[in-house]
């Protein structure tokens, strides 16, 4: 392994991947937390915390206006870390994964990735906008979903080394061991502790923008890695020999 090349096009697949996904949340994730929290400081006014003052909204647009700025900043540093992470998995299991060229199999790694350390997750546990949410329960939520993508994905390594021990010609034995192992642990895990109390079109419209804009971020990661990979190959091996 070529070990400065691999860490040039996962750092850079990253960071290139975690830009596109801040990108992609500033366009159609930020509409709906503009939204969201609008309701919030309606409810704060209402109940007397804050008051509907000039003052107030130089600071909550000056806030806002900050959020949004770093929102690409927290996506590329983001992105980097898993980044390093996507490359290490890829580089282990690359020979692994289906028949094809890199970009193929980049591709399917990122599914798998996303199925088990995002889409499944977050099934159980859905994202909420601001104005959902406890905050006395972040904490138990919180744990509760890194739990479920802990063992989602310990699972999912688990049931594939299962089927490579029992040396099944299909992938099928150990995608159904995992699916059902996933059943039990959604049924079991317990629900969300906090109530929706916003509106459900909203609610609604924020999750599915979520899914969309880290699809986003997976499907560069693969494409950028992919091509990466395809074209510098870190993985090849110089030979010392030469042939006259």
């Amino acid at each position: 392994m070529k070990t400065v090349i691999f860490l040039v096009i996962v750092l850079v697949s990253g960071a290139l991947a975690g830009t596109i996904h801040g990108v992609a949340n500033l366009a159609i994730v930020e509409p709906y937390l503009d939204t969201a929290i609008g309701i919030e400081n309606q409810n704060l006014f209402a109940s007397g915390e804050e008051k509907d003052t000039p003052q107030f909204w130089v600071e909550y647009d000056a806030y806002r206006d900050w959020q949004k700025g770093g929102q690409v900043l927290a996506g590329t540093i983001l992105g980097t870390s898993i980044g390093a992470l996507f490359g290490i998995v890829y580089a282990l299991s690359r020979h692994a994964l289906p028949q094809g060229n890199d970009l193929k199999k980049a591709i399917t790694l990122a599914g798998v990735m996303w199925l088990t350390l995002f889409f499944i997750p977050f099934l159980k546990y859905p994202a909420n906008p601001p104005t959902v949410g406890d905050a006395e329960t972040v904490v138990l939520r919180s744990v509760l979903y890194l739990a479920f993508i802990a063992i989602s994905g310990f699972g999912a390594v688990a049931f594939y080394q299962i089927s490579k021990k029992i040396k099944s010609k299909s992938k099928i034995t150990g995608v159904l061991g995992y699916g059902v192992f996933i059943a039990i642990v959604f049924v079991l895990m317990p629900p969300n502790p906090d109530e929706i109390s916003a509106p459900m079109e909203l609610v609604n419209g924020f999750r599915v923008m979520s899914v969309v804009a880290v699809g986003v971020f997976w499907v560069s990661m693969a494409i950028i890695l992919g091509g990466l990979w395809h074209r510098y190959r870190p993985d090849s091996q110089v030979s010392v020999d030469k042939k006259w």
